[in-house]
């Protein structure tokens, strides 16, 4: 195998950000007193947040902003007189007590750390996403975590992949490669950056966007198998 920096997204790649999302927000809502129709208002939430997410990602709103707004305008659809603070503190708080492991995370993260250096980039909230790593039982085959939040940049932006190269040990764009179920973030990312990319796509998605992924899988039992692929063609 060519590659020596296996460079991770984290939510929905190794972790099942869906699954434990919500469960934080069920679990919000309940401490907040609310207790019906919650299934209905977190689909609501959930557009609301990733609206928010996308504008975060192209500098149009901060994630402080984002934490917060994503409750509050969830809340003032719903017609629900509740502190979106206080949700959004909960909420957080919760996140790290809900993880879930994408099946095969375990084990590709422990095969890859033996051949090389396995790092995480995430746009994720750093101090969550660092104790959310701690809970998944990831954290002793991780070398580093990136954050979009330490470096100032978001997932695709140039400057972000730049600044999680200067925390791998040695590094070479011919022997780095980016896994994420992500195009517009991870894919495009790495296009931009010119690493090699493998799109982790589950659902089995058409890619109608720009970015080229380098190789494509539906679980991570065959991102080993792929990336060894890469290093004979």
């Amino acid at each position: 195998m060519k590659h020596r920096l296996f460079l991770f997204d984290l939510d929905d790649t190794l972790l099942d950000f869906k699954a434990s999302e919500k469960l934080s927000f069920v679990r919000t809502m309940q401490e907040l007193g609310l207790r019906d129709s919650v299934d209905g208002i977190f689909l609501q939430y959930q557009a609301i947040n990733v609206e928010l997410w996308r504008r975060f990602e192209t500098g149009a709103v901060t994630k402080d902003f984002l934490k917060v707004e994503r409750f509050r305008q969830t809340f003032l659809a719903n017609g629900i007189e509740l502190d979106p603070e206080a949700a959004s503190s909960l909420y957080l708080e919760s996140l790290p007590d809900t993880v879930v492991l994408i099946e095969g995370a375990k084990l590709v993260c422990e095969t890859l750390s033996a051949i090389g250096e396995v790092g995480i980039i995430t746009n994720g909230v750093e101090a969550i996403q660092n104790r959310r790593i701690a809970s998944s039982g990831l954290a002793g085959y991780i070398s580093f975590v990136a954050t979009s939040e330490a470096c100032g940049y978001a997932k695709p932006d140039v400057r972000f992949f730049e600044y999680a190269a200067r925390m791998a040990k040695p590094f070479a764009k011919e022997e780095a490669i980016i896994i994420g179920d992500r195009l517009d973030a991870d894919i495009l990312g790495a296009n931009r950056y010119g690493i090699e990319s493998c799109w982790f796509n589950p659902d089995r998605l058409t890619n109608k966007s720009a970015a080229a992924p380098t190789c494509e899988v539906a679980s991570l039992s065959d991102v080993v198998s792929s990336l060894s692929g890469l290093a004979v063609a």
